[in-house]
This record gives C-alpha cells, sequence and structure tokens, in this order.
C-alpha cells in the first residue's frame, strides 16, 4: 500500500509541474519513475475520482477539480501567500526583480506566489507549482543551509540532485554553496539552471524556528553584480526577517 501512495503522490507531483499545459502520459511516468502503462493505470484511477482530468482532444493530463476542493481546504492551514503577498510586492518594487515564495514540502521547494518585475528583462526560471530538491535554486539552497548539519547529511543519503540537474549540484558542490549561504545568510544561485538567470534567497522560519519558506529574487546575469547582490540579499534578509515575525 505504501508502494501505491509514493506512486501515486509521484504522479500527481509530476502532473502539477506541467500545468497549464498539462504532460502526456509518457512525461508523467517518465517523471515519476514509472512504466507507461502502469502510469496510465494510475492516472485514469485517479481520473475517476476526480483527482486528474484528461484532455479527450489531446491526451493531455491536468489536475483535476477534485484537488481544488481538497486544496482550498488545505489552504486554511498552510497558505502563506496572503500573508506575503504585501512583501513580496515590496521586493518587486525595491528591486525592480521578479519576486517569488516558496515551501518547502518534505525534499523539495515548490514556488507558491509570484509577481513580476518592473525590469523589461526577465528570467523566466520560476513560475507558481515548480518544484526543485533541496539545494536547487536559491530558495531550495537558503532552506537546506539552515537546516541542522545532521538532516542536511540525512538529506544527501535520500536524494542526489546531480541526477537530474547535472555536475553543478553534485553534494560537493552544494556542500560549498551551503558553507557561503552560512556566510552571507542568504543564498545565491550563480546561473545553475538556466544560463544568465541568477537568483538570491532568504529563508522564512516557521513558529519553532525551522526555515519553513524561502523570498527570492531572479533576474538577468547583468543586475546581480557583487554589489547589487549584496545589496538585494540584505533586501531579502530584511523582509524575510518580518515576515517569520509576522508568521510567529
Amino acid at each position: 500500500m505504501d508502494g501505491v501512495i509514493t506512486r501515486v503522490g509521484a504522479l500527481l507531483r509530476a502532473v502539477g509541474a506541467c500545468e497549464p499545459a498539462g504532460a502526456s502520459t509518457t512525461d508523467v511516468a517518465k517523471s515519476a519513475g514509472l512504466a507507461r502503462p502502469t502510469a496510465h493505470r494510475l492516472l485514469s484511477a485517479l481520473a475517476d475520482e476526480g483527482l486528474v482530468d484528461r484532455d479527450l482532444r489531446t491526451g493531455r493530463w491536468s489536475l483535476g477539480p477534485e484537488l481544488f476542493l481538497l486544496g482550498a481546504s488545505a489552504g486554511n492551514r498552510y497558505d502563506i501567500a496572503d500573508q506575503a503577498r504585501d512583501i513580496v510586492a515590496l521586493l518587486v518594487r525595491e528591486s525592480g526583480e521578479s519576486a517569488f515564495l516558496s515551501a518547502r514540502r518534505g525534499d523539495e521547494t515548490v514556488c507558491v506566489h509570484a509577481q513580476e518585475g518592473s525590469f523589461p528583462l526577465r528570467s523566466h526560471v520560476l513560475h507558481v507549482g515548480i518544484r526543485f530538491p533541496l539545494g536547487v535554486a536559491s530558495a531550495g539552497l537558503v532552506i537546506l543551509s539552515h537546516l541542522p548539519d545532521r538532516d542536511i547529511d540525512d538529506y544527501f543519503t535520500r536524494v542526489d540532485p546531480s541526477l537530474q540537474w547535472g555536475s553543478p549540484h553534485s553534494e560537493a558542490a552544494i556542500r560549498d554553496r551551503i558553507a557561503a549561504t552560512r556566510r552571507a545568510g542568504y543564498a545565491v544561485n550563480p546561473a545553475l539552471l538556466v544560463e544568465g538567470s541568477w537568483g538570491v534567497g532568504a529563508a522564512v522560519f516557521d513558529r519553532s524556528g525551522q526555515p519553513a519558506w524561502a523570498l527570492s529574487l531572479t533576474g538577468v546575469e547583468t543586475r546581480f553584480k557583487p554589489a547589487r547582490r549584496r545589496e538585494l540579499g540584505a533586501l531579502l534578509l530584511e523582509q524575510a526577517h518580518q515576515l517569520s515575525l509576522r508568521l510567529r
């Protein structure tokens, strides 16, 4: 039973990562690490429950209406986007860059709120719903960096981000960036996901002092020179602290 639940969870995350365009059965199966017939069987069962939908014209899968209803109920407990909306807007206004709020979900981060910046050249790495392993992108890196060393060690026994994201995301490389993040207080993604696209992130802490969310700014490399990275890092740290206090 646990294995079925794990596979269903992987399928739903794979479908969600392809919103709003939808995903083919082959793409979902590959992302979830399942054989295509198994993925199709499980997706069909989920469709019967309203958890996914299938476009009869294209055959692509998308998240279903039942998930919206369940999500609306869960949002009352877990969604902090409304409480962070003005802070994200302030980050955009002060920096001109695109700003994001990401939440930790187990060994991943998921972007839950975004606002585009005013600068005409923008980075398009992040969007609402996209997921990354901890240590990947500035949000995941800053959250991982603020975990206790034992939790970081345990994480690397379960997850190898380099399998999907390449050698710049090896354990050794991420540990080097963890050390740099701890020194600075904020994390920097130096165009490791998309060429020319930089990000800076700061952790937001829950009531127990755990890094549960992150605020981040992304933009083109020419606007993320060292002096400005320090300015953006200081701005993020200040606003992340304000949001942490608000959530407590």
